[in-house]
C-alpha cells in the first residue's frame, strides 16, 4: 500500500513545533511519513511606497534553515521518521490546498493557541481558517499536548442531524481503524427541547453505518456543547475528538460561533475536522 502523509504546517512557533512532535509521533505510530511545511511571506515596511524589508533569497535561506533545525529535532527523538521538507512563499491556505490536492494527506496537522489570544495571533486564526477550506481532515493540536501513548479513544461530536447525507463514515473509519481505537459517538444535542421526532431514526442510520467499527453510544446533557463535549473528553480519558464543521455554518464566515469551531478553540486534547 502506498505510504500515508501526514502534512505538518509550521511557522516555527512553540506552539507549532510542539505539533510536529506529535505529528511526528503519530507517524512512527501508524508507518506514514511527514511533509513539513513552511508558508512564508514577504514582510513590508507600511510607508506611502512599500519598502522591502528583506530579500526574497534571505526569506527562503531562512525558511529552509528553519525547517532544518527542526527535522534535526524531531528526529533526534525519532530516528526511523520519514520526513521531507518544503519552503514555499505564497498564502498558507492556498499554498496547503495546493500541495494537498497533490499529495493527498492522512490528515493535516496544525497547532493552535489558547483561546485567550486567539484572534490577535496569526497562526491561530490559520488553523481556523484550514479547517473552513481544507477538505482533507485537519487535527489541531493544543499547546503542550503530546502523543503520548497513542490514540486509543476517539470522541466523535455528533448533532443526530442528516447523519446519511453529513457524516464522512469511510473517513472516520479510516481514522478509527488506523490506530485501533474505540469510538465513542457523542450525542449533544440531548436537551428535551432539541430532541426531535427524527432523532430515534438518525441514530439508527448512525448505528447502522458505524456498526462494523463497534462504537458506544453516549448522550451528553449541557446547554453548552463544546463544554459537555469537553467535560467529557477530560472526564473519559479521549486523545481526540472529531468535529464535523457542517457546511451551512461555514457560509456564515470564520463559522462565527459554530460548535466545531469552538470545540476547536476550548478544547485540552486534539480536535479533528473533517467536512461531511
Amino acid at each position: 500500500s502506498i505510504m500515508k502523509t501526514i502534512i505538518v504546517a509550521t511557522d516555527f512557533s512553540a506552539v507549532s513545533i510542539n505539533a510536529a512532535k506529535y505529528a511526528a509521533d503519530m507517524a512512527i505510530d501508524i508507518n506514514a511519513e511527514i511533509l513539513l511545511i513552511n508558508v512564508y511571506n514577504i514582510p513590508v515596511a507600511f510607508t506611502d511606497a512599500p519598502l522591502l524589508l528583506i530579500s526574497v533569497d534571505e526569506l527562503r535561506k531562512s525558511s529552509e534553515e528553519q525547517l532544518e533545525n527542526l527535522k534535526t529535532e524531531l528526529l533526534n527523538s525519532s530516528p526511523t521518521l520519514r520526513i521531507k521538507l518544503l519552503a514555499v512563499m505564497g498564502d498558507t491556505i492556498d499554498e496547503l490546498e495546493k500541495i494537498c490536492a497533490d499529495v493527498k494527506p492522512f490528515a493535516i496537522i496544525l497547532g493552535t493557541k489558547g483561546v485567550s489570544n486567539i484572534e490577535k495571533v496569526l497562526f491561530g486564526s490559520t488553523t481556523l481558517t484550514a479547517i473552513r477550506h481544507l477538505t482533507y481532515p485537519v487535527i489541531s493540536v493544543p499547546p503542550e499536548k503530546s502523543y503520548g501513548k497513542g490514540i486509543k479513544k476517539i470522541g466523535f461530536a455528533c448533532d443526530f442531524k442528516q447523519v446519511e447525507t453529513t457524516t464522512p463514515v469511510h473517513s472516520i473509519k479510516q481514522f478509527v481503524t488506523s490506530f485501533g481505537a474505540v469510538l465513542h459517538v457523542l450525542n449533544v444535542d440531548y436537551h428535551e427541547k432539541n430532541f426531535r421526532a427524527d432523532t430515534p431514526v438518525q441514530s439508527f442510520h448512525l448505528h447502522n453505518m458505524l456498526e462494523d467499527i463497534h462504537p458506544q453510544y453516549h448522550f451528553i446533557k449541557n446547554k453548552e456543547i463544546d463544554a459537555g463535549i469537553n467535560e467529557f473528553a477530560i472526564a473519559n480519558q479521549l486523545d481526540m475528538i472529531i468535529a464535523i464543521p457542517k457546511k451551512h455554518k461555514i457560509l456564515e464566515g470564520i463559522f462565527k460561533t459554530s460548535h466545531s469551531k469552538q470545540i476547536v478553540l476550548h478544547s485540552p486534547i486534539p480536535v479533528m475536522c473533517i467536512h461531511e
